[in-house]
């Protein structure tokens, strides 16, 4: 206890902490857009067969729903419009790709491939608790 006192007293740390704490609205920004980026190629994968990805059959097919909300999920959070519903839905693919397709192979993500789903399933609670912050679309609807 005595050691983390004297790691937060150093000088450069409390510089590095005030840093932090004056730029968090841009460090949520980015995190927002990443993680919507990166959902967003999920769903090229399903239904373009983008980024080396296989495109779905059909598109009417819980597969096939699941490529759009995350494309077109991943592109709401990206820009920040209607953040927090992208989120949520979101979240709803995570917790059916969890159920149908690595529980099956046992509980713990290292063990079922489930890591991705359980990380972007905790960065969207993180999303839908916070929307799209000060750098998002739904902040320019709101004043009009």
């Amino acid at each position: 206890r005595n050691l983390f006192k004297l790691i937060f007293a150093l000088p450069i740390m409390q510089k590095i902490v005030s840093f932090l704490k004056g730029n968090t609205d841009y460090f949520y920004f980015a995190f927002r857009v990443l993680v919507g980026l990166m959902f967003m190629q999920h769903g090229a994968q399903k239904l373009f067969g983008a980024f080396g990805g296989n495109a779905v059959g059909t598109y009417f097919s819980l597969f096939g729903l699941a490529g759009f909300i995350e494309f077109f999920g991943g592109l709401l959070i990206a820009f920040g419009l209607l953040t927090r519903l992208a989120a949520f839905l979101g979240m709803c693919v995570m917790i059916g790709a969890w159920a149908i397709v690595h529980i099956p192979k046992g509980f713990v993500p290292i063990v079922n491939g489930g890591e991705l789903a359980a990380m972007f399933f905790a960065a969207f609670l993180v999303i839908l608790a916070k929307g799209c912050g000060k750098a998002g679309l739904d902040n320019f609807f709101k004043r009009q």
